[in-house]
């Protein structure tokens, strides 16, 4: 249920009308200095109003951020696991410590070398080397 209340909001927030909005809220805001005397409850009506949707909207966009990073990691998996050749291993990464991640990140910048290398003397670099 959170899950697709943080969606809806998360949509509703991204819309160019949405955006629009604030500016007005802002534009009121501003043009109603005047008339409150640029007082400080005029100032702490803003910044307690911009505050607490700030410090909601982070938990609602950090909740679609971690949906969306799941379903792309998902996607991903699938793909390497219908690769033919692809290293199966590969399917969990963000599993891994991070020590095991930068070993693994050496090995394939290295690869990234040698092909780099080898293509400026004219051989090919689409083969599926070992790690």
């Amino acid at each position: 249920m959170y899950g697709r209340f943080a969606k809806a909001v998360a949509r509703f927030a991204g819309r160019p009308a949405t955006f629009a909005w604030a500016v007005l809220t802002i534009v009121v805001w501003l043009a109603s200095g005047p008339v409150f005397g640029f007082s400080d409850t005029w100032q702490l009506v803003i910044n307690t109003a911009t505050t607490i949707v700030t410090f909601l909207m982070v938990f609602l966009i950090q909740n679609t951020q971690n949906r969306d990073t799941e379903a792309l990691h998902l996607k991903l998996d699938e793909l390497i696991r219908v690769t033919q050749g692809a290293h199966n291993r590969m399917l969990d990464l963000e599993q891994m410590e991070e020590k095991s991640l930068d070993e693994l990140r050496l090995k394939y910048e290295a690869l990234a070398k040698a092909a780099r290398q080898a293509s400026e003397h004219g051989v090919s670099d689409t083969d599926s080397p070992e790690l």
